[in-house]
């Protein structure tokens, strides 16, 4: 069956580039047109649509996509979205499952050129860019970017691990950036989510893709800040990896 997957993925994952691609592209003009229109909600309204048509894309290469959570999360509160990291297809998934949440990303600085439509949004959508290689920049920018969640009642997703799982095995939370947003918006709620399967698409690398893979993403109980922080990175760490499957 494997070996059979592995044929199939090539044609596959060559429809799967084609379609993602012309979404990314479409899509950038309709970004900009909406910003214009519509302003910040006509931007996110368009980005909306675009998520959901990037996680459309999958169902080419037979992905299943499953969401669960039983918690009622308050949509007048700012929340601090912390999950674990395996994929770029993390973004499409949080982003248009919590979209009422209105969820800003930090990312690195690279990806805020170059990249249709997702340079556009990292830089026009209230997202945060920073590089890591110097504090200077990127504390200061994760600060005001923490302020800026509070004052607007938006929610910050970081993946505090860093950098993606190449297995789905989780990697070591930094404390830092989740730190300095406890700091900057005291009154968020932490919301702990935990993707499982993400990696398998890009298992063999960029080409080809995973087929028949199925995607979760869990919503774990959320958390107030109200704990010393090292006793809360430690239970959001504990929520988010424990379901964790590999």
């Amino acid at each position: 069956m494997e070996a059979v997957k592995r044929i199939l993925s090539y044609p596959l994952s060559i429809i799967f580039y084609l379609s993602f691609g012309l979404t990314l592209v479409v899509f950038q003009p309709l970004q900009w047109l909406g910003k214009k229109l519509g302003g910040r909600s006509g931007h996110r309204g368009v980005v909306n649509i675009m998520n959901l048509c990037l996680l459309r894309c999958l169902h080419f290469l037979g992905v299943r996509i499953s969401f669960k959570n039983i918690h009622k999360l308050p949509k007048d509160q700012s929340l601090i979205i912390v999950s674990n990291h395996q994929s770029m297809f993390d973004v499409p998934l949080i982003s248009w499952y919590l979209r009422k949440h209105r969820p800003k990303f930090i990312s690195k600085i690279e990806l805020g050129k170059g990249i249709p439509s997702i340079s556009f949004n990292l830089r026009h959508g209230g997202h945060v860019l920073i590089d890591r290689k110097n504090p200077k920049q990127s504390i200061p920018a994760l600060s005001k970017f923490g302020r800026f969640i509070a004052e607007h009642t938006f929610s910050a997703v970081i993946f505090p691990e860093g950098t993606r799982s190449r297995d789905g095995k989780p990697k070591e939370f930094a404390p830092t950036g989740l730190k300095i947003l406890f700091k900057n918006a005291p009154n968020a709620l932490v919301v702990p989510v935990t993707i499982n399967n993400s990696w398998k698409l890009v298992r063999f690398g960029n080409f080809p893709m995973g087929v028949g893979v199925h995607l979760t993403l869990e919503v774990q109980e959320p958390l107030s800040i109200d704990k010393e922080p090292e006793i809360l990175l430690e239970r959001i760490e504990e929520r988010v990896t424990l379901a964790i499957r590999t």
